[in-house]
């Protein structure tokens, strides 16, 4: 009765799901190089005792906002080893929406014996002001999702928060990092906005196709076996995942391809593995946008359809020859090389296909590549053909 178990941890292509999952933390950080570098200037002065910093993330679902606070903690932590012993503590205010969860959640996290139950808020915030003034950590607390926490508290635990070290000696015991998707700041009252500084804002824009594709690749090689995700699927994955920008879409098209490809016995993800578990999220295309385009655009279209049901890439010089052979096929007259460049252009404007420039693999010069990311070629080529046979009759008539 349970041999269909015996299938769990056997695969072709993943030996590890742990890189696959959303809470996983690598141990470097692609694609926000910049962003990281703005924390680093905001944090500046944080190997003195006496400070304490503050920052606010905000961004989109899926632009790494979390990710990247674990990361700026994980190497702030180490960078400063022996110099100041810095203590992060992150707090999901989603699943600690109230101010005496979140204080309840950091001061266990400081102190494991530290009673669970029968304390306020305000014997909470007595004991983690005991806590980090008797020890010699700089706690580096981050709110994630705070919104949920602000629906509440209308920003009264921030305040306190800010202001734990005021009355006494000691200073410099706590620095702060709220993320959110949206600015939240400029709903909390003034005195709070003053302390965090209008200028320690790091926005994240949604992730281009490179910065996903070069997050799959990372994810790829800490999950899955060598050699088994060509750079083509990679690609693919990141141009799918680029139509909202979304990392967690990258990762879970990543995964989703290789047990598609797992469960058809093949030890290789191939491209339309990609399409196919995407069609859910992706782009679809409508039957009249293939029905609107001139016959020798729908000509060009087919000629890469035919072409990209193997390949992950087509190059523009490869295209025009498919092309002169697919006229071949309709007996209809090729136009001119500059002719089908301004068809190709059509085809990305209608984002049926995608292109990107690149060094040429021998000689000097770049080409373009072309591909086709939002849709599945060997669907789209029956529709393609059944358009062209009308336009032809039509022609003919």
């Amino acid at each position: 009765m349970t041999d269909y178990l015996n299938r769990i941890g056997a695969g072709k292509i993943i030996r590890d799901h742990a890189p696959l999952t959303f809470d996983y933390i690598p141990d470097e950080l692609v694609g926000r190089d910049a962003e990281l570098t703005k924390l680093g200037e905001i944090f500046t002065g944080i190997e003195d005792g006496r400070v304490s910093c503050r920052a606010v993330i905000t961004g989109q679902v899926g632009s790494g906002k979390t990710v990247l606070s674990h990361c700026f903690s994980k190497d702030l932590q180490r960078h400063f080893a022996g110099t100041r012993d810095i203590r992060p503590v992150h707090v999901n205010c989603r699943n600690h929406p109230s101010k005496t969860q979140v204080l309840q959640r950091l001061i266990t996290a400081l102190d494991s014996g530290h009673p669970e139950r029968g304390l306020g808020s305000g014997e909470i915030m007595q004991s983690l002001r005991r806590q980090l003034h008797g020890n010699k950590e700089h706690l580096l607390l981050v709110l994630d999702e705070v919104d949920h926490l602000l629906r509440s508290d209308k920003g009264d635990l921030l305040y306190q928060l800010l202001r734990i070290d005021e009355g006494l000696e000691q200073a410099g015991t706590l620095s702060l990092i709220i993320i959110s998707q949206t600015q939240v700041l400029d709903l909390l009252e003034p005195a709070i906005i003053s302390r965090f500084g209008t200028s320690n804002h790091v926005h994240l824009e949604v992730y281009a196709a490179e910065q996903l594709e070069a997050i799959a690749r990372q994810r790829a090689e800490a999950a899955c076996i060598e050699g088994t995700v060509p750079d083509g699927v990679l690609r693919t994955i990141g141009q799918r995942a680029a139509e909202i920008g979304d990392a967690r879409l990258a990762i879970e098209l990543l995964e989703d391809s290789a047990k598609k490809a797992e469960r058809s016995g093949r030890g290789e993800i191939i491209p339309d593995d990609v399409r196919i578990v995407a069609r859910e999220v992706g782009q679809t295309v409508e039957p009249n946008v293939v029905e609107n385009l001139t016959l020798h655009a729908q000509l060009s279209l087919l000629s890469l359809c035919r072409r990209l049901r193997k390949e992950d890439e087509v190059t523009t010089g490869d295209a025009e020859k498919l092309y002169h052979v697919v006229c071949e096929e309709y007996e209809v007259e090729p136009r001119s090389h500059t002719t089908f460049w301004k068809h190709l252009k059509t085809l990305e404007q209608q984002q049926l296909i995608e292109s990107r420039t690149a060094n040429q693999t021998s000689g000097r010069g770049r080409t373009q590549h072309l591909s086709m990311p939002a849709a599945l070629p060997g669907t789209l080529e029956k529709r393609v053909e059944g358009a062209i046979e009308r336009s032809v009759r039509k022609a003919r008539l």
